[in-house]
């Protein structure tokens, strides 16, 4: 059960309560250790400048200023941990014949429903979707969310989608998801926890699953995760920063489980959406997803590979114009049309 917002964490059991204030030499070196990974993986994820687009562009919807940068739609998210981005949450929505399935966007590690998808949902809705996004793997209240064990989050993903099909009246949604948010957590939804039948595909509750720099069947994080479990110390390192770190390493109990069985479900349409200079999600080529049933309809696009000279990372591919345009195609085939990728960074 999740904690008021406020209410500090009781300390461990077995913890002294007259010295919980000092913590060990142990946890200040595991905390340290944190605090520089998530300053290199932050630092690493925000890649290159993004020469040519200027910073405080509109979106082509015209719902007011938007934040090209992650970071800069991070900060503001801090004011407002557990608001939907523009666009998203009137639940009061109706589903049109053109649009008939909400999409739900899921968000990463360390992100919220805010800072991940303030691109994206505005030029949804003005598209003419019913946008929903939810908060996951983090008390209300709490600004860096996504970090809880991914089975706890696919829980509370799975209680939002039912949520939006009651209030719509829609029978399944599309997914948009951001690295966990489109990889492992909604792939575990889908398997483990009430999001599709793999037996009676009728009755799926999800039509799409599209995944932006999806994290699939683990990640190295540039070596980081690697040579934490060399040193022993990824364990206490989740119990820090989150079950969900270590759930997303190669040969996590969770991507065995996952992955047991092949990648895909019958009847669920997946698209993956890759950056080759992603350095969070390593090696890139692991966010792929390969059908394991005849007739499952899978497409892995790799960015460069329609535009050469796109530069975009981990962390800025919800806010590239180029994966937009992706993402808005995998939607809606019928529109499809090619990026510009004179507006890629």
């Amino acid at each position: 059960m999740q904690q008021p917002p406020h209410r500090p964490a009781d300390p461990p059991a077995t913890q002294d309560p007259g010295t919980a204030h000092r913590p060990g030499r142990r946890s200040r070196r595991v905390t340290a250790l944190l605090t520089v990974l998530a300053a290199a993986l932050l630092a690493t994820a925000a890649g290159t400048p993004r020469a040519g687009i200027p910073r405080n562009a509109a979106p082509a919807s015209g719902q007011g200023a938007a934040y090209p940068l992650w970071e800069r739609a991070f900060v503001a998210s801090a004011r407002h941990p557990d608001a939907p981005p523009p666009g998203a949450d009137d639940w009061d929505c109706v589903p049109g014949a053109r649009h008939p399935r909400p999409v739900v966007l899921v968000h990463g590690t360390y992100e919220n429903a805010y800072n991940n998808w303030r691109a994206l949902a505005p030029r949804l809705r003005a598209d003419g979707y019913c946008v929903f996004a939810v908060n996951v793997g983090a008390p209300a209240g709490d600004v860096i969310k996504g970090r809880a064990a991914v089975p706890e989050s696919a829980g509370q993903l799975a209680r939002f989608v039912d949520r939006v099909l009651d209030r719509t009246g829609a029978r399944r949604v599309d997914l948009v998801g951001h690295s966990q948010g489109g990889g492992i957590l909604p792939r575990y939804y889908l398997k483990f926890a009430g999001g599709a039948d793999a037996r009676d595909p009728a009755r799926n509750k999800v039509h799409r699953l599209i995944g932006v720099a999806p994290a699939n069947h683990g990640s190295t994080v540039s070596g980081l995760a690697t040579l934490a479990k060399r040193l022993h110390i990824l364990a206490p390192a989740a119990r820090f920063g989150g079950q969900a770190l270590a759930d997303q390493t190669i040969g996590s109990a969770v991507n065995i489980r996952l992955d047991a069985g092949g990648d895909t479900l019958p009847g669920i349409r997946y698209t993956t959406v890759v950056t080759r200079q992603d350095r969070i999600v390593t090696p890139y080529a692991r966010q792929y997803l390969h059908p394991a049933h005849p007739g499952d309809q899978v497409t892995n696009i790799t960015v460069q590979d329609l535009c050469p000279l796109d530069r975009t990372g981990h962390m800025g591919s919800p806010y590239d114009q180029v994966v937009l345009r992706l993402v808005r195609n995998a939607l809606d085939p019928a529109t499809a049309r090619r990026p510009d990728c004179a507006s890629a960074p």
